[in-house]
């Protein structure tokens, strides 16, 4: 388990206004968590810092169907 006390959230830049969005926080240095903004408490994704940069890497790319 990780401690996320410090993290600072912050929005995707993609949501819309219908509130189906997702928090960030990259300013830790072992973990980036990443957790759904209408259930902030309902659990928290994580991935190692080079995991995340592969993942929005392939999204710039468009390797994934969003």
């Amino acid at each position: 388990m990780h401690d996320l006390t410090n993290a600072r959230w912050r929005k995707a830049t993609r949501s819309g206004q219908s509130g189906n969005c997702v928090e960030v926080a990259t300013n830790l240095s072992d973990v980036v968590p990443v957790r759904d903004t209408k259930d902030r408490d309902g659990g928290t994704l994580t991935f190692t810092p080079d995991a995340w940069a592969d993942f929005i890497a392939g999204v710039k790319a468009g390797e994934f169907d969003l």
